[in-house]
């Protein structure tokens, strides 16, 4: 007699009988395992490698005046003039350096960069821990075609988990309303599979590491 077993009655079978069948788990310590293979690469490269590998520019500063000098030397051949600044203590730098730049949202439409510092750098995919809990709100890393972001050695962990640590040691149980996790430049290909940088954010994207490791 034919065999008129259809191939989805087939299956079900096999996971019926798969099922009943009591096996060991080949795996018992899956768990505890590390996700990642050990990175014998320090953060720092590990980060370099992967932000620029997304399109994202990485400049390392030892100091303030390197950082101050390559910013000037940035904006001189990009021929930007409205760099806008919300944060105390970014505004703090930029002043003692006699940096000019925009403290408030007027004609913030017009504005060309978007100047923040962020909560942490995630080096194993190369991307920016940011979030409203400063004065730089939810505006000024989106809406601006250029974002900056001023970043320390302290800042940089391996893998996200890191990130909402200091997160938590930082804020405590009042987390930010907003907390974003932002990997190169804003892109999209839905249209024609084509890649276009700037769809919805950013058309750049910008990482001055400064070491604070002797601070």
């Amino acid at each position: 007699m034919r065999d008129i077993t259809t191939s989805k009655e087939k299956l079900l079978k096999k996971i019926r009988k798969a099922l009943l069948e009591k096996r060991d788990n080949p795996y018992p310590q899956l768990e505890d395992l590390p996700l990642y293979a050990s990175d014998e690469e320090i953060p720092e490269v590990v980060f370099a490698e992967q932000f620029t590998a997304v399109n994202g520019q990485f400049i390392f500063c030892e100091d303030e005046i390197q950082f101050i000098e390559t910013l000037l030397s940035l904006a001189e051949e990009r021929n930007w003039h409205k760099i806008y600044c919300w944060e105390p203590g970014l505004q703090e730098i930029l002043s003692r350096f006699e940096y000019p730049f925009y403290e408030t949202d007027k004609d913030f439409e017009q504005a060309e960069v978007g100047f923040t510092f962020c909560e942490a750098l995630i080096a194993r995919n190369g991307s920016i821990l940011l979030s409203n809990g400063n004065m730089a709100g939810r505006r000024l890393s989106i809406y601006p075609p250029v974002h900056i972001v001023l970043a320390y050695t302290s800042q940089m962990v391996m893998d996200l988990k890191d990130g909402f640590k200091l997160l938590k040691g930082k804020y405590g149980n009042k987390l930010p309303s907003m907390i974003s996790n932002v990997t190169g430049p804003s892109r999209t290909a839905d249209i024609e599979k084509t890649l276009v940088l700037g769809a919805h954010g950013p058309k750049e994207l910008f990482v001055f590491l400064l070491d604070d490791s002797l601070n």
